[in-house]
């Protein structure tokens, strides 16, 4: 449904970003409330809400706005609840109104492109997905040197490799197919989305330590929660937006 919304009802694809997204904003509430620390989770929903339509609509200064006012409308709520742990909630909730809810906003931006918004979408999904296969295969078959045992014990070198390999190959080949550009363009964005990928997948992974917890959730038997697919999607979402701007 997502796919066939994305080419012929672009709303409804954005109404299925928030969905997904805003499952991952309450995981994330949910594993910051176990350890004590409070964020509003209806207020970021619907900020979130409106950064991504704002976006679709406005553009990057509607987001930006959005989010700015978002923060600000949080700051103030927070504040009538007590000054007992302010600072410590209030810094958790613009975490989450960060990531993943202000970078959700460039998917809208890369939708709302007037000539081709939704083939930059499906490059972007599709070369970051790529991290995610290229590393899993390369590393269950060819890994033995980890990347950083402290934060992410079953990452490894030869998986970020694969990764690598993966994600420009497919840049390369959805950039000449689907916008009709230089093949390098999308190599070139294929190899700065495993580098964001990988750290986004890094960041979370510091982000479920720090909470004490294995996954985000379990929305996804076997995989975790929504939040653990989602991390190097958001991620790799403002370089994919920006290369795609400034070169495709």
């Amino acid at each position: 449904m997502s796919i066939g919304s994305l080419y012929f009802v672009k709303v409804l694809f954005l109404v299925v970003v928030i969905a997904a997204v805003g499952i991952g904003v309450t995981e994330l509430v949910k594993s910051f409330a176990a350890r004590d620390v409070h964020v509003p989770l209806i207020p970021v929903l619907v900020g979130m809400t409106a950064m991504i339509g704002g976006a679709y609509q406005g553009g990057p200064a509607w987001l930006v706005g959005i989010f700015a006012m978002t923060v600000l409308v949080l700051m103030i709520w927070r504040m009538f609840q007590g000054t007992d742990g302010y600072v410590r909630d209030i810094t958790a909730t613009i975490l989450v109104t960060v990531y993943p809810a202000l970078l959700a906003g460039f998917v809208a931006l890369l939708l709302a492109h007037p000539l081709d918004g939704p083939d930059r979408v499906v490059v972007f999904i599709a070369t970051t997905v790529a991290s995610d296969v290229g590393g899993y295969f390369a590393g269950i078959s060819l890994g033995k040197h980890r990347m950083s045992p402290l934060i992410s014990p079953k990452k490894t070198w030869e998986g970020f490799a694969g990764s690598a390999l993966a994600c420009m190959a497919v840049g390369g080949w959805l950039v000449a197919w689907l916008l009709d550009d230089a093949v390098w363009k999308g190599v070139l964005i294929g190899a700065v989305v495993v580098v964001f990928a990988t750290l986004g997948d890094l960041v979370e992974s510091v982000i479920k330590r720090d909470l004490g917890v294995k996954d985000m959730g379990s929305v996804l038997p076997g995989h975790g929660g929504l939040m653990d697919r989602l991390d190097s999607l958001v991620s790799a979402l403002i370089p994919v937006w920006a290369l795609l701007t400034l070169l495709v």
